[in-house]
């Protein structure tokens, strides 16, 4: 996996943070061009990163898969280690007794107090 930084952990945390989106609403949020995040969409979506959801297939509505956030949990650590598709990917699958950032990574949050 060879992600292209910022714009990828970019376009993964608008994503994250605002759910489904389209490539000229991610430009915006990103401030990067809608070429370049047309660009980076179908290579994210191969890594398994992101997923394109919607009533249409050519829709070019995406959302952020586990993986994806697995990867943004672990984004300090991309240019430290020589295998981040390793990293992240038993970081996802880690399903039971995981550390907190693992289950933040998979989407689970502890609303209980």
């Amino acid at each position: 996996m060879k992600l292209r930084q910022p714009t990828d952990f970019l376009i993964l945390e608008a994503l994250e943070e605002t759910g489904r989106n389209v490539a000229p609403n991610l430009a915006s949020h990103t401030g990067k061009s809608r070429k370049n995040i047309n660009t980076r969409l179908p290579v994210l979506e191969d890594y398994g990163l992101v997923e394109k959801v919607g009533p249409a297939d050519r829709s070019g509505l995406y959302e952020i898969t586990q993986l994806g956030k697995s990867a943004l949990v672990h984004q300090s650590e991309y240019d430290e280690v020589d295998d981040f598709d390793s990293l992240i990917a038993s970081a996802d699958a880690a399903t039971d007794g995981g550390t907190p950032a693992q289950a933040v990574a998979r989407g689970e949050h502890d609303d209980e107090e």
